[in-house]
């Protein structure tokens, strides 16, 4: 007997439809795009350490960063009392692995889940957690150990991301130093040193993969107080200077920070990854130091913030990447008073441990009389990136689930 077909035109259009949305929908999470995270808002960022025990607390903290209009930090551990007290701010969070905690991250995914359930997960989506940074300057460090997990720690940390879908919200970093360079003047130069490319080159692979940008500590303070009698100093502070020229690319710099940037996209280039792009994830210059550390005063720091601070307003790129605006998170918010080191590694600070300005580039510090009223008052009712890309998800879904039903 003949049966009548049941695939009618009708039915045809339906499966051509649901077909074409789940097809859009897959091809949004496979996508270069798709895997993206975009982890900063803007061009300037800053570290928020807390190794002192005189610091404000965090609610005032939130009220410190939303009046000088901060909306990028950076904390060095998954400090639960730090994350409820960002909780509504708006402000953006890349929260620290520390690189004690790489052993443990590298043994299986099961430990890297758990450790994304306990510290990131349950903040979500009200605190702004947008990257984990697994691990610092571990590759530009001595304790060659750390080297071997941090491939695997970081892959384990995106794979539990994945598995907790989280992947297309948080970011997956590792910061390093500008120990990881053999060679980084001039800026066309710059190279990655040999013994380190076993251990950093499935990294800058990984991070390719997932579209992770290179982030990289750069100090023009660092590189002059080593050697104050080549480097001119107005060449390390943006002041007007003769500058330097690189006769490979036959590009001019007049600051030290923008070499320093374009070393590692240099670098970056002659091992194959051309296209990532290279972030800031700390730069600064201290208010005070020993009497060895030449030109760690006061107003050497002032005129590098205030400069650096422009700079970056301006969202333009670098001569060798004019095009890739530069982004920096400042080191640091406070002076942090118990960390070990010489006098400087105290006196990073943009701001004093009673939240007064270290010196004056354009911020206001907290009114201690009033800092927990203004607390009160602070509400963010926008909606962020993520709850945007989880709407339109639902509404493709309720799409399909209307033409099945009509």
């Amino acid at each position: 007997m003949h049966r009548p077909s049941i695939i009618t035109p009708r039915f045809k259009a339906m499966n051509f439809l649901l077909f074409f949305l789940w097809f859009i929908m897959l091809s949004r999470v496979l996508s270069p795009e798709g895997l993206a995270v975009h982890a900063f808002t803007g061009t300037y960022g800053v570290n928020y350490g807390r190794i002192a025990n005189n610091l404000p607390p965090p609610e005032s903290v939130v009220t410190l960063l939303k009046a000088a209009k901060i909306k990028n930090i950076r904390i060095y551990d998954p400090d639960h009392g730090v994350l409820r007290a960002f909780k509504g701010s708006g402000i953006e969070i890349i929260v620290g692995l520390p690189s004690e905690s790489l052993r443990d991250m590298s043994i299986g995914l099961d430990h890297a889940i758990a450790w994304v359930k306990e510290n990131v997960e349950p903040f979500l989506p009200d605190t702004l957690i947008t990257g984990i940074a697994v691990g610092n300057e571990v590759l530009g460090g001595t304790d060659t150990e750390l080297w071997e997990v941090l491939v695997p720690a970081v892959r384990n940390v995106y794979g539990a991301l994945v598995h907790l879908q989280l992947a297309n919200k948080v970011e997956v970093s590792s910061p390093h130093s500008e120990g990881v360079f053999a060679i980084s003047f001039p800026p066309s130069a710059g190279a990655f040193k040999e013994t380190l490319l076993p251990y950093l080159g499935p990294l800058l692979q990984f991070f390719s993969q997932i579209n992770t940008p290179f982030y990289v500590n750069a100090y023009p303070f660092l590189a002059y107080i080593s050697d104050p009698s080549h480097i001119d100093l107005n060449y390390a502070l943006f002041e007007p200077n003769p500058g330097i020229y690189d006769a490979r690319t036959k590009l001019h710099y007049d600051n030290m920070f923008e070499a320093q940037i374009d070393a590692a996209y240099a670098a970056l280039e002659k091992v194959g990854f051309s296209k990532m792009e290279v972030i800031v994830s700390e730069t600064g210059w201290a208010s005070k130091g020993d009497e060895n550390e030449v030109g760690a005063n006061l107003k050497n720091a002032r005129t590098y913030h205030r400069n650096l601070r422009k700079r970056l307003l301006k969202k333009k790129g670098t001569p060798y990447r004019p095009k890739m605006v530069v982004k920096a998170y400042i080191f640091a918010l406070f002076n942090e008073n118990s960390k070990p080191g010489p006098t400087s590694e105290r006196n990073f600070g943009l701001f004093k441990a009673d939240g007064s300005i270290s010196y004056d580039i354009g911020f206001t510090g907290l009114v201690p009389s009033s800092g927990f009223s203004i607390l009160g008052s602070i509400k963010v009712n926008g909606q962020n990136w993520c709850g945007l890309q989880r709407l339109s998800i639902r509404a493709i879904c309720a799409a399909v689930v209307l033409i099945m039903i009509s």
